[in-house]
């Protein structure tokens, strides 16, 4: 009793739907609010049969209404998923008025926090984020998918080691929770989308190589390519693809790492590298990324243009890090099984109950886009 029913269950065109529970609660101990989102709320939870802490994303059945069919097929592809850099999708759910998407837990932390951290970074330390990124991409677009919503938001750490690797969280949830055009998104900004994508055209999988041009940009500088606090003259900026690399900031940085971001940048989308292209140039296979220590400049600029408070969040990977370290799961090894002994409890966030019901803003519509501030020389 409280276990699932229908698992394993076929649909009618043989691909492998969610499994049936009666209460999701019965399965899994639901531990904290991590973070919300227009239609949805992410949990930390603990599998009560095996201990395991996962990431719970809670989506409200109505945000999802005539798109079932196509979410059935979206869900077969995310269970094909298995890459290194990629966080996994272990199971789905249905019960009562949700979905309830069992995501592979990462406790290391978000990319920027971790940057803003280190005493020393460097273009190589870039160099090779972006490789990481690059390969998991690669490996999507090679199965036909393309991700659509690559920002610096969805790549956080894996643990907490110095040397952890990156992985792309979120990958494909987007898609299923959009509400309507790409420039309604619940949370995050415009500024990683592509011109083509603006200019309303059909779009490929070279959207994902500009939103990782516009990444490298930001990890080398600390502020984004694009930025006006007027929407509608950031579209149009992006939409020309105009942006520089402004002095002084960029006066310490390769003409290759200038020349790897132009590739990426392209406005043409045929003309703009593609993942393979892009791992085979210098500045990712070779050893033209410079060693040169960028950190205190670029940390300043992170953190005066990414200020927490400026993005309404739907994750938050900080959280994940201080359950982490309260629990002592910080110093497992990666690759191993993160579990927790019972009676450990969390504190739930301020704003929610973990023991109430999630999804209790998914009624509320998208906020308003949030533009980044201007960079300190404007």
């Amino acid at each position: 009793p409280g276990r699932e029913k229908g698992e394993g269950e076929e649909t009618p065109h043989g691909s492998p739907t969610w499994k049936q529970a009666e209460d999701i609660r019965d399965i899994y101990d639901f531990r904290d609010v991590l973070g919300t989102g227009a239609f949805s709320e992410v949990i930390l939870a603990e599998d009560k049969r095996t201990q395991k802490l996962v990431a719970i994303k809670c989506i409200a059945k109505k945000a999802l209404e005539g798109k079932e069919g196509s979410m059935e097929n979206e869900i077969a592809v995310l269970h094909k998923i298995k890459h290194p850099n990629i966080v996994a999708l272990d199971d789905i759910y249905e019960s009562g008025g949700h979905l309830y998407l069992i995501m592979q837990l990462v406790s290391g932390g978000e990319l920027f926090d971790r940057i803003v951290e280190k005493g020393f970074y460097t273009e190589r330390d870039a160099s090779r984020l972006i490789f990481q990124v690059l390969d998991a991409v690669k490996y999507l677009h090679d199965l036909g998918i393309v991700h659509r919503d690559l920002k610096p938001e969805n790549l956080l750490y894996y643990s907490l080691d110095e040397d952890s690797k990156i992985m792309i969280s979120d990958f494909g949830l987007s898609k299923m929770e959009d509400p309507g055009s790409v420039l309604s998104t619940a949370c995050g900004t415009p500024g990683y989308v592509a011109p083509e994508v603006l200019a309303q055209k059909p779009y490929s999988k070279a959207v994902d190589c500009w939103s990782i041009g516009v990444i490298a940009y930001i990890l080398l500088c600390g502020y984004p390519p694009f930025y006006d606090e007027n929407d509608a003259k950031l579209f149009e900026q992006i939409l020309k693809a105009e942006y520089e690399f402004d002095s002084p900031y960029w006066d310490d940085i390769s003409d290759s790492a200038k020349d790897f971001i132009r590739h990426l940048m392209e406005k043409d989308p045929e003309k703009r590298f593609t993942c393979d292209q892009a791992l085979q140039h210098p500045w990712i296979a070779g050893d033209t990324a410079l060693d040169k220590n960028i950190h205190q400049s670029v940390s300043e600029q992170i953190k005066k243009n990414f200020a927490k408070s400026k993005w309404k969040q739907a994750f938050n990977a900080t959280a994940v890090v201080r359950h982490m370290r309260k629990l002592q799961l910080g110093t497992s090894q990666e690759g191993q099984g993160q579990t927790a002994s019972h009676g450990e409890l969390l504190t739930p966030a301020a704003g929610g109950s973990a023991a109430g019901c999630c999804c209790r803003d998914c009624c509320v519509e998208p906020g308003p886009e949030v533009s980044p501030t201007l960079p300190p020389q404007l």
